[in-house]
């Protein structure tokens, strides 16, 4: 059905697609409703089959072809096709994967990613490959058909390398906490990658998944860079809960301010990368001028300069140098909440209320409100064994308060079941705050689990209207602000 649609579009935009590869799990066996098409569709078992053993002599190709396209998942505006090329990727991906997951060809390495995004791209097929190692790509969740199946999949396939996102481990975290302790492997090292990952997510990682053995890099990277730009060296540097480590080889990190000045350690700002370097995409397809003004133009004092120091790679992501060089990722810039003029990372909110050991996730959104401007509202969901109740809320509150301050408290913290996600699991922040500020929820129909976001709208506006705390009709730039809250750029 879907490819269908796909296909009639591309016709519609003047692209006639002459081939369709249809796999089938189980050869002979055919379960899609929709028909297949003569002459266009043709399945691949069928199709491999004709050309088993046959050897095909490799085609060589300049370093600087276009390799693939990788589009953004943004959730507003026109999708971005980051453009990367054969050489300079295949050469970065091949030596962060060797210097800083530690991959030899005698490894079994498992990135529990999906091939199709480029953390799949990068360090499950190109960069480990590259170094003829064996690389494990399994289909489904981590949690089907329970939550012990990565482990067990861990020991009958010999695993020692591991590689997750946060969304992953914060749900294995809480749907099956004492489930790596039953299971006889070993990792030698563990990476995180896709987000900034909370300190007590990070402890139980290294202390239940790696049982205090293995490694942990905790890596800053991005579609758009090709590979890792933060990370810790594996044995070599110290790992840092919370912290995705200092710059990797060959990468000049700085973080300015919206001015352009660099700020003093210990103050969050925008993290630039003043240098080019192998794995960055070439262009954004068919956009030469937004690969330009989204991430170029931000600091750029010189329009007509040819020079590179003159082009600093603008991130989009808030972070903080330490003082022993380590750097803090802060999550998205959009992803701040602004209370009464003290700006709040949503992702210093969320980690402190992990800090209570009942919390499985959280979410913190903006609330528009005419005293402060905006306040924050606090989602969280529980670990299995625990009911809501207000002490639970009152806990959350206490530890944003004790982490951050009072200026964080949370108008409200609200326990949800469970938090409307994507289907590569992360949590979608918009969906909650338009709930919040009683505005459109848009489209939901691609979330991974849509039904539950009427549960929690009936839920949250309920007991909202009960303490008098309706919002007024919000104005057209504030409901663009709520509804463009957590969307990648």
């Amino acid at each position: 059905m879907k490819a269908d649609e796909a296909l009639a579009e591309a016709r519609n935009q003047g692209q006639e697609v002459d081939k369709v590869l249809v796999w089938r799990r189980h050869p002979g066996q055919y379960a899609s409703e929709t028909p297949m098409t003569e002459g266009r569709d043709f399945f691949v078992d069928e199709v491999a089959g004709k050309y088993r053993g046959q050897l095909v002599d490799p085609v060589s190709m300049p370093a600087e072809a276009p390799l693939f396209l990788m589009y953004t998942s943004g959730t507003t505006g026109r999708p971005k096709g980051a453009q990367h090329s054969t050489g300079g990727y295949l050469s970065y991906v091949a030596g962060t994967s060797k210097y800083y997951q530690d991959i030899h060809p005698d490894d079994t390495y498992w990135c529990m990613a999906d091939i199709g995004w480029i953390t799949g791209h990068s360090y499950i097929v190109y960069g480990p490959l590259a170094l003829g190692t064996t690389s494990v790509i399994y289909e489904g969740t981590p949690n089907y058909p329970d939550p012990a199946r990565p482990w067990r999949e861990a020991v009958k396939l010999g695993v020692n390398i591991f590689h997750t996102s946060p969304t992953s481990i914060r749900m294995l975290r809480k749907v099956g906490p004492d489930e790596p302790a039953k299971f006889d492997y070993h990792f030698k090292h563990m990476t995180t990658v896709g987000e900034p990952i909370e300190p007590e997510v990070w402890r139980w990682y290294h202390e239940a998944v790696g049982k205090g053995q293995a490694v942990i890099v905790d890596t800053w990277w991005q579609t758009e860079t090709g590979g890792f730009l933060g990370s810790s060296l594996p044995a070599l540097k110290p790992m840092k809960p919370g912290s995705c480590g200092p710059a990797v080889l060959g990468i000049y990190p700085v973080i300015l301010d919206e001015n352009g000045e660099e700020v003093p350690d210990g103050k969050a700002g925008n993290i630039c990368i003043t240098n080019p370097w192998p794995g960055i995409m070439q262009t954004v397809w068919g956009q030469p001028e937004r690969f330009t003004s989204v991430y170029y133009a931000k600091y750029n004092k010189d329009p007509e300069s040819k020079d590179w120091r003159d082009w600093p790679y603008f991130a989009g992501d808030g972070a903080v140098r330490a003082s022993d060089g380590y750097y803090r990722i802060l999550g998205r810039v959009d992803d701040v909440i602004n209370v009464a003029g003290h700006r709040l990372g949503t992702k210093e909110i969320e980690s402190a209320s992990l800090t209570v050991p009942e919390i499985a996730e959280a979410a913190a959104v903006p609330v528009i409100d005419d005293i402060r401007g905006r306040m924050v509202e606090v989602y969280v969901s529980l670990k299995p064994g625990f009911e809501a109740s207000d002490e639970q809320a009152a806990k959350v509150s206490r530890a944003i308060e004790t982490e951050i301050g009072k200026i964080a408290r949370p108008k409200n913290v609200w326990i949800v079941p469970d938090m409307p996600k994507t289907r590569s699991g992360k949590i979608m922040r918009r969906v909650i705050a338009a709930v919040s500020n009683f505005t459109d929820v848009g489209d939901v129909t691609t979330l991974a689990n849509p039904e539950i976001v009427d549960g929690i709208r009936r839920q949250v506006q309920t007991a909202k209207v009960a303490k008098g705390d309706t919002p007024r009709e919000l104005t057209d730039t504030e409901k663009a602000e709520i509804q463009a809250f957590g969307a990648e750029s």
